[in-house]
């Protein structure tokens, strides 16, 4: 399965909480999720827009591997993510493991997340409202697709923003716009 994503900057909380509940999406409880960004010993990930994070959400913990993002008007890219054991405890191992194996923890990412589910047509969106620390807020609109249902998910999500009124989709990871915060910074 693919991941297929559109987000966008939203400047009014209320108002998209309001649409979704008029469309009739089920809200999930908000979670805080602390992720952990790695940087490969000898690949450099920036170069093949790949990226390796451990996410503490709640008290789950999760490793993922997000692929390289295809030349879509969505962020679509191959991801493999699986659980490993509950807690800080295991979260903080695992990032000590990877850092002995030469990982090098780049970033964290911090963030408030409230999840929505949404289905019409045969197909269950995710929605999410992400309160980032040090970014804003954002919405991210989600469906898994195989490589033959890429297209329609595109179409699906494109025409669910536009009756949400989300515009001007931003195709940069939340980790990506911090660093370029930073970078900007450290050149003033």
């Amino acid at each position: 399965m693919l991941e297929v994503e559109q987000k966008f900057r939203i400047h009014d909380k209320d108002q998209l909480i309001d649409q979704l509940a008029q469309l009739g999406a089920t809200s999930g409880e908000p979670i805080e999720q602390h992720d952990y960004y790695f940087a490969h010993p000898v690949r450099n990930f920036a170069e093949t827009d790949e990226a390796l994070r451990i996410r503490r959400n709640g008290t789950d913990n999760r490793i993922t591997y997000k692929g390289p993002k295809r030349a879509t008007v969505s962020k679509v890219r191959k991801e493999i993510e699986l659980g490993f054991e509950s807690g800080e405890s295991a979260f903080e191992q695992l990032a000590e493991t990877l850092e002995l194996l030469g990982f090098e923890q780049v970033r964290t990412v911090k963030k408030r997340r409230t999840p929505y589910a949404y289905a019409h047509n045969q197909q269950t969106f995710e929605i999410t409202i992400d309160e980032v620390q040090e970014l804003g807020t954002f919405a991210e609109i989600e469906l898994l697709a195989e490589e033959d249902q890429l297209a329609a998910a595109e179409a699906a999500i494109i025409e669910l923003a536009k009756s949400l009124g989300l515009s001007n989709q931003i195709r940069l990871s939340y980790l990506g716009m911090l660093m370029d915060r930073e970078a900007e910074v450290s050149s003033e």
